[in-house]
């Protein structure tokens, strides 16, 4: 197997000349540097090259194991897991008067896509204790930050989102799981949560929950939803583990991927009922726990990019190793590596010219997360920034998901039949790549948030905005004079095109016919990757003329965004057609014909 290498060089073009993190950090009152930034980001490839990614394998053929309540994590797992948090990556994110490092959020993407890379099955743990941790920070009371943040910022304990149960799967409102006030503030939960990633594990020796429950008093539906943290080990007075809470890990799930990520069912009081304490308001659970959603959506986005350059980086290199024939119109080339034949390198090049975008966007959304949170930022642009990162985090989340499924698919092809055999490791990331598209909601999901909260609700305010920022940098990109750029503006320009008429269309559809709208609902999330994939490239190559980069690299940069131009971005005309005219037919089929 391949061994993973971070893609420094990328992101150094990215920070230094797209998205210029010098004049980000100063105007984001950041004291940080371009070089320090790029230093981080080169120790934690290292880190995840020389220690994360030799585990990758042994947590998909071992897996976590389950007997009597307790979960083995897979052979190096635990061992990584207590690097990490000794190198302090754990709490590169967060607040220094937590012990956290105070870093932004572009630092923490770059160095997020190299853990989840390396292995998603590892990386999942910090990913979910990050979002628990901004659960808190936003809505805990000063005595749950006292008692659990410093610990879970160091790693030390770990953090869970229990949302989902056996009757309750994306539909909160059916959420049934019970808290009873005590007299001494505290709350006594009870009831059972599926699909709880790390919720029980070895690494660590507290685990703290936090769960969504009903008061007995609450509303019917999602507004009678609160959110409690509930310990695995009651926290004594002065930090340490104490008694064990009534909380039990019943199974874990035997899954298509992921194998190294215990996904837990947690049962919660089963006798006495399990010790919670109430995060914030009663009966304001999901406003709470969208906190951890969002944080979460996006890094599930991010996961996306991660597995599609892991899995592109296995394929390039056994493209670039593997004899096999002789390819078409070379004539002597019998006995060279089939990264010669048309196919496979129409093959590999889908794949980078998508993750070159995707990387990018990824970045991009950090800034305006850095700009939404800062101090230093007057509130107009503050808002500004929050309303873009709203508008893309379902497309990070959707977009980048399914471009997985896609990228990991032609990474096992261009293995050919060896792809479909285990031992050579391609297909591991085919298989959990898989879950992306589901878990933190579906694509579905996500593209029902961005016809309905982000189209329809401020009739296409923002969606407008960014298509007109957009038109910007088509028509700066036309002004370079080359043919190539040419097409990728024209491109771009007709891809926006597609969109703007799509918008249109669902603004005046969206009340009087909503169900053929929402039927074209994923489509209308994926022309927008499609088109912000587009911008992005446009953006890079701006980028590489201003550098002045070398003329090698320059041709790379531009071959990836003319292979996205002709490949990608001419598809944004069938997807709006299939948008404005394609929804009566996915409806109008008749019931009682299925079978």
């Amino acid at each position: 197997m391949s061994q993973y290498q971070a893609p420094l060089k990328d992101i150094s073009f990215l920070l230094k000349h797209v998205f210029n993190f010098e004049q980000h950090a100063q105007r984001c009152g950041l004291e940080l540097d371009g070089d320090t930034a790029l230093a981080i980001a080169a120790e934690a490839g290292k880190f995840a090259k020389e220690k994360i990614d030799p585990i990758n394998r042994k947590g998909d053929t071992q897996g976590a194991r389950w007997n009597d309540s307790k979960v083995v994590t897979a052979d190096g797992f635990k061992d990584v897991y207590q690097a990490f948090c000794d190198g302090g990556w754990s709490a590169l994110r967060f607040p220094e008067q937590y012990d956290g490092q105070g870093l932004c959020s572009v630092v923490s993407t770059v160095v997020d896509e190299m853990w989840h890379a390396a292995s998603f099955s590892f990386a999942l743990c910090p990913m979910l204790t990050n979002g628990a941790v901004e659960a808190l920070l936003t809505a805990g009371s000063d005595a749950l930050k006292q008692t659990y943040l410093k610990k879970m910022v160091s790693g030390e304990w770990t953090g869970t989102m229990n949302l989902t149960e056996p009757g309750a799967g994306s539909d909160l409102a059916a959420v049934q799981t019970k808290a009873v006030p005590h007299a001494d503030g505290s709350y006594r939960i009870s009831g059972q949560k599926i699909f709880i990633t790390y919720g029980e594990h070895d690494f660590t020796d507290n685990i703290i929950h936090l769960v969504l429950a009903r008061t007995p008093d609450a509303p019917k539906g999602v507004k009678g939803i609160s959110l409690f943290v509930v310990p695995k080990f009651l926290v004594n007075a002065d930090g340490t583990p104490g008694a064990r809470n009534d909380v039990r890990c019943a199974s874990i799930e035997h899954k298509l991927g992921i194998h190294g990520s215990p996904t837990a069912v947690m049962l919660f009081g089963e006798q006495d009922g399990a010790i919670g304490y109430l995060v914030g308001e009663e009966n304001r659970g999901l406003e709470y726990m969208f906190i951890m959603m969002n944080e979460a959506r996006f890094a599930v986005g991010l996961q996306g990019l991660s597995i599609s350059d892991r899995a592109y980086q296995h394929a390039l290199a056994f493209a670039q190793e593997r004899v096999q024939g002789r390819a078409v119109g070379e004539d002597g080339s019998q006995g060279k590596t089939i990264i010669r034949h048309p196919d496979v390198r129409r093959m590999l090049l889908s794949m980078k010219s998508r993750i070159d975008a995707m990387r990018a966007l990824a970045i991009y959304v950090s800034t305006q997360k850095d700009l939404a949170h800062s101090s230093s930022v007057p509130e107009l642009a503050k808002n500004a920034a929050q309303a873009r990162v709203e508008l893309l985090i379902p497309v990070i989340k959707g977009w980048f998901t399914e471009t997985a499924q896609r990228i990991t698919y032609d990474a096992v092809q261009v293995f050919g039949g060896m792809g479909f055999v285990e031992e050579t490791g391609a297909a591991q990331y085919y298989r959990d790549a898989r879950i992306i598209t589901i878990y933190e909601g579906t694509t579905a999901i996500q593209a029902n948030d961005i016809v309905g909260r982000k189209t329809l609700r401020d009739e296409g305010t923002a969606a407008l905005s960014l298509i007109d920022e957009i038109a910007l940098t088509v028509a700066s990109l036309k002004k370079s004079g080359n043919t190539a750029d040419d097409v990728v503006a024209n491109r771009l320009e007709q891809a926006c095109a597609a969109l703007r008429e799509s918008i249109s269309w669902i603004l005046a559809n969206g009340k009087a016919n909503p169900r053929s709208v929402y039927a074209g609902s994923v489509l209308y999330l994926e022309l927008w990757g499609v088109v912000c994939g587009g911008w992005m490239h446009a953006l890079r190559l701006l980028a590489a003329h201003e550098a002045g980069v070398a003329p090698d690299d320059l041709a790379e940069k531009r071959a990836s965004a003319q292979f996205y131009a002709e490949h990608v971005l001419t598809g944004a005309g069938v997807l709006a057609s299939t948008i404005l005219h394609g929804g009566d037919s996915a409806l109008n089929f008749p019931d009682t014909h299925w079978l």
